[in-house]
């Protein structure tokens, strides 16, 4: 890499980690706390994949995903899911409209899938019938409806909020679609400090309402910047051998693993695993991913790919258990001379 390339990609590093700082301080504005989960959100946008978040009611799932869709110029929708929705009050549906002289044609109307973020609010209170609607434009980025097929607009973003499942009227998600999810978010509940700041803003005077600060056209390349990244052999055959070790019969996989799990993650786990990887990178100011990296990752991007089995949950075993375990079992490799030289050359530490 010449010196002025190099120089090129430490400009977009460092502007690429001051929108992303200036986002976070303007979803601050609204979101009092939770700082690992407002970077999640941010890494789901950021790699063009989508995020389930989950926990009790009242701990700001909503309000998160609203507060994002107001820190970005990008159209925002919002679906209450109930278990009288049908796929339809999402994705739209063919109508007869009769125009002048009584003449008459077919006509979509599109749904409230047709924007660039979509807050699927206590998705798991649908039936999976319903659920399911969503499978072909998280994956795929398109609706098909009779027998048109509709491309939706980039950037394409599913938030969704879940209830624990052990809450009342609730659905599990079918294991396909929890595939498609980018990351799962566990959402805590605040800490003291947390909690008077919290009370202080909502029964006090007016807070500053947070606005806009980037535009489709910058997220858009932010997303491209991410793609560019690179990550050496050896960091990426280790997000490999993570993943691996989610299998029961993998090579790596730790006695937690041999006996509680049921089935590991998919490929679309490694993908996630190191596409956050080089997201994590990149806010830290950096433009390598590394095995820290994809350490952080494995966590958000794996558990709802994990499935344990009968014992796995009689027992109440978690999987975050399990991918801890899988973390401390695998030992590192190190990286051979031309990746290192490689590494150095391109690494913004």
């Amino acid at each position: 890499m010449s010196e002025l390339d190099a120089g090129a990609v430490r400009e977009q590093v460092g502007e690429f980690k001051r929108s992303i700082d200036t986002l976070r301080a303007e979803i601050a504005k609204a979101i009092v706390g939770h700082g690992d989960v407002v970077d999640g959100v941010l890494t789901c946008m950021l790699a063009a994949g989508h995020a389930l978040l989950e926990g009790v009611p009242g701990l700001g799932k909503t309000m998160l995903v609203r507060t994002l869709g107001e820190t970005l110029s990008l159209s925002f929708s919002r679906v209450q899911f109930t278990p009288d929705l049908m796929p339809a009050d999402i994705l739209g549906t063919t109508v007869i409209d009769e125009g002048a002289g009584g003449a008459k044609s077919f006509e979509f109307r599109p749904g409230p899938i047709f924007a660039n973020i979509v807050l699927a609010d206590e998705i798991n209170r649908a039936t999976p019938k319903t659920q399911s609607a969503l499978l072909e434009a998280m994956q795929e980025h398109r609706v098909s409806v009779g027998r048109q097929t509709h491309v939706l607009e980039e950037p394409f973003v599913v938030l969704a909020t879940q209830n624990p499942l052990e809450m009342e009227g609730t659905y599990p998600l079918p294991e396909a679609q929890l595939d498609r999810f980018f990351f799962k978010l566990h959402v805590p509940f605040p800490n003291r400090e947390d909690l008077h700041a919290i009370l202080d803003r909502t029964t006090g005077g007016a807070f500053e309402q947070p606005g806009p600060v980037l535009d489709r056209a910058r997220i858009l390349a932010m997303q491209r910047l991410v793609r560019q990244v690179p990550a050496a052999r050896h960091v990426q055959d280790y997000a490999i051998r993570v993943i691996q070790a989610t299998h029961p019969d993998g090579p790596d996989a730790p006695e937690l693993a041999r006996r509680f799990v049921r089935f590991g993650a998919s490929p679309r786990g490694a993908q996630a695993v190191l596409m956050a990887s080089k997201i994590r990178a990149l806010f830290d100011g950096r433009f390598a991913a590394s095995i820290d990296d994809v350490r952080a990752s494995a966590f958000p991007a794996l558990r709802h790919r994990v499935l344990l089995n009968f014992e796995g949950e009689a027992e109440g075993v978690k999987t975050d258990q399990v991918i801890d375990a899988i973390l401390k079992s695998i030992v590192e490799t190190k990286p051979d001379a031309k990746s290192e030289k490689k590494g150095q050359a391109i690494g913004m530490a």
